[in-house]
């Protein structure tokens, strides 16, 4: 019974590979047994021998050009079923086991097909039926009409010739890649039906070449290379690496390309073709065992027809017995029968491809699964068609998909809500993406922003000379601190801007993530739904700048020096003269190695000594001596007299500049200017900190209250108001024609998975047998 059941597991997966060929596409990996190989290694030859029919094409150079998918069913004992590959076909045991060579009366499949050419494509009703005589030893008697291939591409048409096969493989593969050599990833899918068989699923991929020919692409290499690499990747694949018994098998493509997705050898068995063709005094041996590159699975030795074998005809029944003769006789091969012959290696592959399904069965129903609710909740999200519905349930629809969007809105502002494509697991969303606005963006960006950004040493010293106008203040003038404050306050105005720009562009982009997916089906909701929620943000927009400017106005309005955290006048005086009294302190420290001269002796030390006086001073005072105020008014000096009145002569006349368009201060500052910059400097720190801690506050509130909380509670009453129109509803919730051939899409593609459902649980128990 469990072999019974374990036989049961390969036409299962070939009836999968039947509906997602009628998908047009394999969602789930299946497993399968992929043959690849170089050149001309005997790939297509060992699939000839397993199915005891020469059926691919034959000849020189590249002749596998297209991927062929043959699924083999064995029909020894079991009823052929009316339509294989549907639901209720029965399920079919290999027999291969019970069929004698030697009594065969089919044996020569040459003279089958012979008399089979005339009932090419004849219903099985008219084959002659098999004799109901058994032989003693069990063994099926094969007839005419017994074996027979079906293509995919050809439903329900039989081919019972070998040679018309091949003819059809050859006008596909040249209908895709063309007369001359080219190549198509395409596949070929082909089921053969007969009672020499084993169940199966084998791929022959095009062998690995070197050089393109005729009209291949210059990379037919790489082309050939992704082909393999395409079917050799799926994880559920066996791997049949062909390589020729003759060469290294160092320099094996097929191992050295198997390697590469299975670096382990879990899953490559190693096929020795051409040993009969190996230099007299060498053989296989070693390689057999498996001691030169070893795989898991191991090396089977076989040997194909030569081409002297083909050109006599000599069928593949006489092949498989010279093969038999040959490892039998073979002194080297004789101790390795369990490793050598096609037989064996169908026998290995079967029962390897049978517990592979066996292990991938579960995952491949988990999967089957898993689309079936993927694809029935598209089929929920598209509905009914709305031609089907009465214009009340129109009506009752639109008001359902207003308010669930409202309500996802609603959600997502509050960060109740989740996406359809589950993006709050990877990133912030809805509610959390502003308050990352607020924190991280206008936030940081608020406080890098430098007091006196804009504002140098001399703009302050300019403001405080305006500000003192004709003659020198005593003290520092108030009046240039509140104009420089002021011009620094208004700088803030614009990150607040900003900040409600970048709020109203995530509100947008959170509106389109709270779509429902019901919305798709209706374009034109969709687009006067975006309208109106941008015209509602737009709306509300307006109030909230206009509020933001007038915080800014508040500010401006009454700088209040009194407020408890400003730095005030006297502080800021205090705090500067500690500034300079730690740097004079700096300044005055003695050097640590002073040198003061020496004090000259015959120096006096006081300070009337005549010797202290600079010879300026001393013309000064000789000019006093000889005269003074009552001389120079009575004349008392004729010296002086005479230049005197020369000051007034036009020769002596000293000219004033012109005064320049623009005035500014010296490039020096005296200590005086420098003291009361360095005083406005401090007043203006506080001051602007103070106004900006209370701006980093009220702009978010602004924009929550005036945007935000808003647009949220009134989006419903919005959406309904401007949509809800008994004379529109008809047209707002029309289909396009898109939607509705995607819902016949999902209804054929959910019916295909429900057979492939179906399929897999034909099997009972399968985990039972591991």
């Amino acid at each position: 019974i469990s072999s019974f059941r374990m036989e049961q597991l390969i036409p299962v997966v070939n009836k999968l590979q039947d509906v997602f060929g009628a998908i047009g596409q394999s969602p789930i990996d299946l497993p399968q047994i992929v043959t690849i190989g170089s050149q001309s290694s005997g790939k297509s030859s060992v699939l000839e021998n397993v199915v005891g029919k020469g059926f691919l094409p034959r000849g020189t150079g590249i002749v596998t050009r297209r991927p062929l998918v043959l699924q083999l069913y064995n029909t020894s004992n079991h009823s052929v079923p009316a339509s294989p590959g549907s639901i209720s076909s029965s399920l079919r045991s290999p027999g291969l086991d019970d069929v004698d060579e030697e009594n065969d009366p089919a044996d020569d499949d040459s003279a089958t097909d012979e008399n089979s050419n005339a009932n090419l494509h004849t219903p099985p009703e008219t084959k002659p039926k098999r004799k109901s005589k058994v032989a003693a030893d069990a063994s099926p008697v094969v007839l005419p009409g017994d074996e027979w291939g079906e293509f995919l591409h050809l439903p329900g048409e039989k081919f019972y010739s070998f040679d018309e096969i091949r003819d059809e493989i050859v006008r596909e593969t040249d209908r895709s890649t063309g007369r001359n050599k080219g190549i198509s990833n395409k596949s070929i899918n082909l089921k053969i039906y007969s009672p020499r068989v084993l169940n199966l699923t084998l791929v022959d991929l095009p062998g690995i070449t070197k050089v393109s020919v005729g009209d291949q692409p210059i990379d037919i290499e790489d082309q050939i290379r992704e082909m393999c690499l395409h079917y050799i990747s799926n994880p559920n694949a066996i791997i049949l690496a062909v390589t020729a018994g003759n060469t290294d098998l160092a320099n094996s493509d097929a191992l050295k390309m198997a390697r590469s997705v299975d670096p382990e050898g879990n899953r490559t068995i190693g096929v020795l073709t051409k040993l009969d063709l190996m230099d007299p005094g060498t053989d296989a041996s070693e390689m057999l065992n498996n001691r030169v590159i070893p795989l898991r699975r191991g090396y089977v030795g076989v040997i194909n027809r030569g081409q002297r074998d083909i050109s006599q005809k000599r069928s593949i029944r006489e092949g498989l017995k010279k093969e038999m003769e040959f490892f039998k006789n073979h002194p080297a091969y004789r101790s390795l029968s369990h490793r050598c012959g096609t037989s064996t290696l169908s026998k290995m592959l079967n029962s390897i491809l049978m517990h592979h399904i066996r292990d991938c069965l579960p995952e491949i129903k988990n999967r089957i699964t898993g689309m079936m609710a993927d694809i029935q909740q598209e089929l929920d999200a598209l509905g009914t068609p709305t031609g089907d519905i009465s214009r009340a349930t129109l009506g009752g629809s639109l008001l359902s998909l207003l308010s669930k969007f409202a309500a996802s809105f609603g959600n997502a502002v509050d960060g109740k809500g989740s996406s359809a494509d589950g993006v709050e697991m990877n990133e912030l969303y809805g509610g959390a993406r502003i308050s990352y606005i607020f924190s991280e963006i206008f936030g940081r960006s608020l406080m890098a922003i430098d007091p006196f950004d804009g504002l140098s040493d001399d703009d302050i010293r300019t403001a405080i000379c305006n500000a003192n106008g004709p003659r020198p203040s005593l003290f520092v003038p108030e009046i240039s601190f509140d104009l420089l404050v002021r011009r620094q306050i208004s700088r803030l105005e614009q990150p607040g801007l900003q900040c409600i720009d970048l709020v109203y562009d995530e509100l947008q982009r959170m509106s389109s993530q709270c779509e429902p997916t019901e919305l798709q089906r209706f374009p034109d909701l969709r687009d006067r739904m975006c309208d109106c929620v941008s015209s509602l943000l737009r709306r509300c927009v307006s109030p909230t700048q206009m509020m933001i400017s007038n915080l800014i106005k508040v500010e401006l309005a009454y700088i209040n020096t009194s407020h408890p955290d400003f730095i005030g006048g006297s502080r800021a005086v205090a705090q500067l003269m500690e500034k300079m009294s730690n740097e004079g302190s700096e300044a005055n420290r003695p050097p640590p190695t002073p040198h003061m001269e020496k004090a000259d002796p015959s120096t006096p030390v006081g300070g009337n000594d005549d010797s202290y006086h600079t010879s300026s001073e001393r013309e000064h005072h000789n000019h006093k001596e000889k005269g003074g105020l009552m001389s120079f008014i009575f004349g008392g000096n004729k010296d002086t007299r005479q230049s005197m009145g020369g000051l007034g002569s036009p020769s002596n006349m000293v000219k004033l500049p012109q005064v320049p368009d623009t005035m500014r201060n010296n490039e020096m500052p005296t200590d005086r200017e420098r003291i009361e910059t360095e005083i406005i400097k401090s007043l203006i720190e506080s001051y602007f900190n103070i106004v900006r801690k209370n701006f980093l506050d009220m702009v978010p509130k602004t924009i929550m209250y005036f945007l935000v909380n808003h647009s949220k509670d009134s989006i419903q009453n919005e959406l309904v108001s401007e949509l809800y129109k008994e004379n529109e509803i008809a047209d707002l919730l029309r289909e396009t024609d898109d939607v509705a051939q995607r819902r016949r899409t999902c209804g054929e593609m959910r019916g295909l998975l429900g057979r492939a459902l179906e399929i897999v649980n034909e099997v009972r128990d399968f985990n039972t047998f591991k």
